[in-house]
């Protein structure tokens, strides 16, 4: 008695068909999986007989094969224990075979409840590549499922549920395709409001976040860097479905979806001693790390410095190429990247070199500490803003700043004109332009060529730092509503890439 199932596998953010091949024949009573099973596809059995028993059907007393093809990817986790029962049962006929077009994914408790399962999104987004007409899944996985469109999804909340819906007694109804909807009113814990000086900040993470352009505060403890930092998801650009998607997948593959579709942007704030495989990505099962949990949203690094020399040098390319590749010796996967990474840092260890405070620091213990930056990713850091303290007669103003509502109007307006202006080639955001694109898009005229001559003598700026400089310019003409980039816009974008002389003389 064979039986056939459609199930799907997961490889990185992308998933792939996989046919349950359940075949019972007569013999002494055994069990083999075979099609390089991992240890929890291996363990199943046990989760999978219990099930079978305590949701009142009959286990086969003889010698089971379960084949996961193909056999030459390695299978890993409980995805598969549904469609192993299920088919089981079918080839046992207490259950009727289901179609070709329908696939199962679920883990099974050994009550025959089902639970849930990682990477519904990328699966359910597979399965319909690849002709899947209806999903049955966990109940707790479907409304994540339902967001992809051209596929039935079916909720399961017990194999004895599935088994009488596929004996015809008691159907389950499918979920309705679900529409996307943001949240625009997203809660943050620090209005830009409740923030008091640092214009010149203020005015530089505005610019970021319409562009999406990674950015450093440097200056002395106290000066505001973290707190205007943490504000930045209330002023951050409403999620587009497309970037939800892509958000959601990676959650979903590391256990981390709500059960729908992300609907603000992440902010990962890693503490400075995770190691490098967290904060790029690796580990056993090859998990994204730090840096694509915040893809589409914001990578926040406090206290720069501390952060391991090693682990800071690996983000160099995943910055550059908005993208993380993974190679290991059973796996090379590839994680999106695109992030907005914003860094804070003290100048100095005391943190008082360069403010009106006096500095307890001798020069070669602020080299040493200054040099823990190496200036190949300060290239690759868009804006740098030194601040100084604030003043008594700031912090004691009345007057309340401009609140976060008000600056996402703006930014929510310059990415309108970004998402407009590259329509149709994947990218969001001015800071991910490639070479070809930025002299599409970023033109300067004769006044604007002249300044960036000069600019580019006078600050030693390298290539890369002038291709930056032209998309910061970029946004602030966006900010402003300009068709291009003029002679102003470039000259406020210098300013932002200026290094601050107290610091990197």
């Amino acid at each position: 008695m064979l039986s056939k199932i459609l199930s799907c596998g997961l490889n990185g953010l992308s998933g792939y068909p996989v046919v349950v091949e359940a075949d019972i024949a007569a013999g002494m009573p055994a069990y083999e999986t075979v099609g390089l099973p991992g240890a929890a596809v291996r363990e199943s059995k046990e989760r999978v007989r219990a099930a079978i028993k305590n949701s009142g059907y009959a286990y086969p007393q003889q010698r089971i094969t379960i084949n996961l093809a193909p056999a030459d990817l390695k299978k890993d986790g409980p995805i598969y224990d549904l469609a192993i029962a299920v088919g089981l049962l079918c080839a046992e006929q207490q259950v009727a075979q289901p179609d070709e077009s329908s696939a199962f994914m679920g883990e099974l408790s050994l009550d025959g409840n089902l639970r849930s399962v990682a990477g519904a999104l990328p699966m359910a987004i597979s399965a319909k590549e690849s002709g899947v007409k209806r999903l049955y899944i966990s109940a707790m996985n479907a409304d994540e499922a339902a967001y992809v469109s051209g596929i039935e999804v079916y909720p399961v909340t017990t194999l004895a549920q599935l088994a009488a819906h596929l004996n015809g007694e008691t159907p389950i109804e499918p979920l309705p395709t679900h529409i996307y909807r943001p949240d625009n009113e997203a809660l943050c814990a620090h209005d830009m409001a409740h923030i008091r000086g640092q214009q010149h900040a203020r005015r530089a993470l505005e610019i970021a976040a319409a562009g999406g352009h990674n950015l450093l505060f440097i200056g002395p403890p106290g000066s505001g860097k973290t707190m205007l930092a943490r504000a930045v998801p209330g002023i951050l650009p409403d999620l587009t479905f497309e970037e939800a998607l892509e958000i959601t997948k990676i959650q979903s593959i590391c256990g981390l979806s709500s059960g729908g579709l992300a609907t603000s942007r992440p902010f990962r704030s890693p503490h400075h001693t995770m190691s490098t495989a967290a904060l790029t990505g690796g580990g056993l099962r090859v998990l994204p790390g730090e840096i694509s949990l915040a893809h589409g949203g914001v990578l926040f690094l406090d206290e720069l410095p501390e952060f391991k020399r090693q682990a800071l040098e690996a983000l160099r390319q995943p910055l550059e190429d908005r993208q993380v590749s993974i190679a290991r010796a059973n796996a090379k996967l590839t994680y999106p990247a695109n992030v907005m990474l914003i860094a804070a840092m003290n100048p100095c260890p005391c943190g008082n070199f360069g403010s009106d405070k006096p500095c307890r620091c001798s020069p070669r213990e602020i080299r040493q500490y200054l040099s823990r930056i190496s200036g190949p990713l300060l290239d690759r850091i868009d804006i740098h803003i030194g601040m100084n303290n604030v003043t008594y007669g700031e912090l004691t103003d009345e007057t309340p700043g401009e609140a976060s509502r008000d600056i996402r109007a703006r930014v929510n307006a310059a990415r309108r004109i970004q998402q407009k202006r590259y329509a149709g080639t994947g990218i969001y955001s001015n800071a991910a332009l490639s070479a070809e694109q930025l002299n599409t898009h970023c033109v300067l005229d004769d006044a604007c060529d002249k300044l960036m001559q000069r600019a580019y003598q006078t600050l030693n700026l390298s290539p890369r730092g002038m291709a930056r400089v032209r998309k910061v310019a970029r946004t602030i003409a966006d900010l402003g509503g300009a068709e291009s980039i003029s002679a102003k816009h470039l000259a406020e974008a210098l300013q932002y890439r200026t290094p601050d002389g107290r610091y990197w003389g």
